[in-house]
């Protein structure tokens, strides 16, 4: 048989096979992890750097690639609803017909555009390329013309024009302009009170990278000794917080790998502090942490409670969680006992405990700077959902604790159905109790409002948007 003849080949660019960014592509897979699993990029994130450090091959990974990675992952989704908007405008097809995969590509892309100082040519290019390696070559030159639509104008230009007058429709200008769901913007705006400047500051505060601070457990470790690692900084409040720098590594300090400190907001350290100090009326020999998982503000306690001979209960409803409890009190210096329990249906005697916490489980609106994603996976009615949880655990913890003993309710939400509307309707139900100032509890905090119960904010005093009461059992 004869040879047949090659057929010729079509003139044009040869085929080039697309070059794998590591970066760029363990960035697209911690977007795809936090949509596909519902998986939170604080969690994702790090085994997926580690991975990245160690495969062959990688070995150019370096500090710097992780620190693009993190930005990449935390401000895509940080600023998704704005993102969604300018895309939205950029597509001749509705979002929701557009593929997950393709919009995490474009939404990485987009936030290299206007949300970094990479240069235009080196972020479309580089989001073309992931596009060829995850989404093959013909998805890709779709991704290629809408990102160069993007790339004709900066954020303050888009955002002129996908983003309605303040004037005809604040909440919606709001929302699109700091990237909230509208939702938010309208319950945070309620609890803040005030004009747009304030709301404005929050917001804007809720897409700022937060500072990693550590805590000092008392009789383990001290400031002074956190304070001599690299690029750290006293707290502004607690006496016990140690800010990091830029880049800090909280698992380079030797105090947090063996457990004498941890990484704690200085928020949820004033709520731990604010209870250990609570004027008292008898005793003061048992503490309870009713929702004491993962364990941060429960190893606080422990250490605190340790320094004046008391005992402290730490329990958790989550088995698994209650691990973490049990991990994070671990070496503490005072008596403690770690157990699974429900705090709506406790396994204690009622009056046993002379201080209480109970740091509820809600929407975590007051986290978003840490958990960027909750904005968006939060919907109105989950607050129905919590409501009757908060409402029992603070009942429960005022009929754990002794007559003159005190209960903090804590919640990680400014959403005022999480907070004093809680406290308010269990008050109202049940005679016997008295909210106290906690305000002088927080000494040297500025802008505490009109009390009696206190509202921490990101844009005021860089916390967490955390939310405490303070109740003292009169009967």
């Amino acid at each position: 048989m004869s040879e047949q003849p090659r057929r010729p080949r079509k003139p044009g660019k040869p085929y080039r096979r697309p070059q794998k960014d590591p970066v760029r592509l363990l960035a697209f897979e911690a977007l795809r992890a936090v949509d596909e699993r519902d998986a939170y990029a604080n969690l994702v994130l790090p085994p997926l750097l580690r991975k990245a450090r160690e495969k062959e091959g990688f070995e150019k990974f370096d500090a710097r690639d992780a620190a693009l990675a993190t930005e990449l992952v935390y401000g895509t989704l940080r600023r998704q609803g704005t993102y969604d908007a300018v895309i939205a405008d950029c597509v001749d097809r509705p979002l929701r017909e557009v593929d997950p995969p393709v919009l995490d590509v474009l939404s990485l892309g987009v936030h290299q555009l206007l949300g970094t100082r990479i240069p235009t040519h080196a972020a479309v290019s580089a989001s073309v390329e992931l596009a060829r390696v995850v989404l093959g070559d013909g998805r890709a030159k779709f991704v290629n013309a809408v990102l160069r639509k993007v790339a004709r104008d900066d954020l303050d230009g888009w955002l002129a024009r996908v983003a309605p007058p303040y004037d005809e429709d604040p909440e919606d200008h709001l929302a699109v302009v700091h990237s909230h769901p509208r939702w938010v913007v309208s319950a945070l705006w309620d609890s803040l009170g005030g004009g747009r400047a304030g709301i404005e500051e929050l917001l804007a505060a809720d897409n700022e990278r937060p500072e990693v601070t550590l805590v000092a457990r008392p009789g383990r470790a001290t400031r002074d000794e956190l304070l001599g690692e690299e690029a750290a900084v006293a707290g502004r409040w607690s006496p016990y917080a140690v800010r990091l720098s830029e880049g800090g590594e909280p698992g380079a300090v030797e105090a947090v790998r063996e457990g004498r400190a941890g990484v704690q907001d200085e928020g949820s350290q004033l709520v731990a502090l604010a209870l250990a100090d609570a004027p008292l009326d008898g005793p003061d020999r048992r503490w309870l942490d009713g929702c004491a998982g993962p364990g941060g503000k429960a190893a606080l306690l422990g250490a605190l409670a340790a320094e004046r001979g008391a005992f402290l209960l730490a329990s958790e409803k989550q088995p698994h969680r209650s691990g973490l409890v049990a991990k994070a009190l671990a070496g503490n210096p005072g008596p403690y006992q770690v157990i699974a329990a429900d705090g709506t249906r406790p396994p204690w005697r009622p009056g046993s405990f002379d201080r209480v916490l109970v740091d509820v489980p809600c929407t975590g609106l007051g986290a978003l700077r840490r958990r960027p994603e909750a904005r968006w996976r939060r919907r109105p009615e989950d607050l129905d959902g919590f409501a009757p949880l908060q409402r029992g655990l603070l009942r429960e913890a005022l009929e754990a604790v002794r007559v003159g003993g005190v209960v903090a309710y804590a919640t990680c939400s400014p959403h005022l159905a999480e907070t004093r509307a809680v406290v308010a309707d269990v008050l109202k139900r049940r005679p016997g109790a008295e909210l106290l100032d906690a305000r002088p509890l927080l000494p040297g905090v500025p802008a505490l409002g009109e009390g009696p119960d206190v509202q921490l904010w990101p844009h005021v005093h860089g916390t967490d948007a955390m939310y405490l009461a303070l109740v003292r059992r009169t009967s």
